[in-house]
């Protein structure tokens, strides 16, 4: 049915079923709910991941993660954990999980099209042996992201190959302006732009786990 604005919007899984078609049996069939040593070899070469949680009510929070190749620790065959490290301290994704303890995630591999997704159910965890194998530069994480898993799968490269994301004769980091720029523009900051500059400068990577 279409809305004042001319929108048709789908309202049911039959509607979009007829709109899309059934999956391939292969796509349909491919998720597995134990790692395989294929996923450990991703995650151990994996140095970020994207990390989709909802609050009880729904409202959603996608959440980067980054560290060294094989910063996700396999705890056993069905568990994973993921350190935390020093950051704007929001915990938007962490007090989601609190109410709602289903995540999402998306691990990437630079230069690799493919992505390995992993559904499960997560806890906070603010100590536990294996902190002192999540040690990266000095710092031990103040806490980790630990997740049950429930759905392991590989996901096809179309996205990234119809992006074009890997190619740097595309990337064009230079069609906006500096992070600093647009902190002043869309942020309630008090600080200069000369400030925000300097903040958001060579100095900014020394402060990553301090």
């Amino acid at each position: 049915m279409a809305d004042r604005t001319g929108l048709i919007e789908i309202t049911s899984e039959s509607e979009l079923r007829e709109l899309l078609g059934e999956p391939t049996p292969r796509a349909a069939n491919k998720d597995r709910a134990v790692l395989h040593e294929r996923d450990r070899e991703w995650l151990a070469a994996s140095p970020f991941c994207l990390v989709a949680t909802a609050r009880a009510d729904g409202t959603c929070d996608v959440s980067p993660k980054g560290d060294p190749p094989g910063f996700t620790l396999v705890l056993d065959d069905t568990t994973i954990a993921i350190p935390e490290r020093p950051g704007n301290r929001r915990a938007d994704g962490f007090r989601n999980v609190l109410s709602n303890p289903h995540v999402g995630l998306i691990y990437l591999i630079p230069g690799r099209s493919e992505t390995l997704r992993i559904n499960g159910r997560a806890r906070l965890v603010r100590e536990a042996p294996f902190f002192d194998d999540m040690v990266v530069k000095g710092h031990r994480p103040a806490l980790a992201l630990v997740v049950e898993i429930e759905q392991i799968f590989l996901h096809c490269a179309k996205a990234f190959m119809r992006s074009s994301l890997w190619k740097p004769e595309t990337w064009r980091p230079d069609a906006l302006p500096s992070h600093a720029q647009i902190v002043k523009s869309v942020e309630k900051v008090d600080a200069t732009l000369p400030d925000l500059e300097r903040y958001y400068g060579p100095d900014y990577a020394k402060r990553l786990y301090a």
